[in-house]
């Protein structure tokens, strides 16, 4: 490996461990707490998002799986040809959009409104039309991505995870979740082993 991407993969550690400092100024913790109020109470979650965005919703859905939210990833591709019949009123859609103007998700939105279902908006951009039209809105932060062109989506992938383990940590807190119902339904693995045992 050449001296300078060794170099390059070191500043990748620098970028990403200051942008998850920084976030913590950004935190609004009116918004927030909202947000964790909504999908505390919700029957239903779902979350959608494109690309990076969409894969960070996934774990997302699979977090609040964990504590007993039930909740599930819609496809943008699927939400408008039928996938958001999975809402109901109450219910809550997280919709990921670092720009806050996805094409694909804005019609979500707009379905989830007619629903009456809430939508929380995760976005860097708090005058986009993802952010002016949701229930609540989280500011996403991001310093630069890692490469050195400054355009793949890792930095910011990061950066949305870090939200998404937040929102899961107080919603276990929030819940009174207890380890022992994450055992009932976590028996596999290592964690399942010392859960179990």
């Amino acid at each position: 490996m050449k001296k300078e991407t060794l170099e390059q993969v070191k500043n990748a550690y620098l970028i990403e461990s200051e942008c998850i400092k920084t976030m913590l100024d950004y935190l609004d913790e009116q918004s927030f707490s909202k947000a964790v109020g909504l999908l505390k109470n919700a029957e239903r979650i779902g979350a959608s998002g494109c690309g990076h965005s969409g894969i960070m919703c996934q774990h997302f859905v699979h977090l609040m799986n964990c504590i007993e939210q039930p909740a599930k990833f819609i496809s943008p591709a699927e939400a408008v040809h039928g996938g958001m019949g999975f809402l109901q009123k109450g219910d809550v859609i997280l919709l990921a959009s670092r720009g806050g103007k996805t094409k694909e998700l804005i019609p979500m939105l707009e379905i989830a409104k007619a629903k009456g279902a809430n939508v929380i908006t995760v976005t860097e951009n708090l005058d986009s039309p993802l952010a002016k039209d949701a229930s609540v809105v989280l500011k996403q932060y991001v310093n630069r991505e890692t490469d050195k062109y400054n355009c793949q989506g890792t930095t910011s992938s990061t950066a949305l995870c870090m939200i998404f383990h937040a929102l899961q940590t107080a919603l276990i807190e929030e819940t009174g979740y207890k380890n022992e119902q994450f055992a009932l339904i976590h028996p596999g693995g290592a964690v399942g082993e010392r859960l179990n045992h």
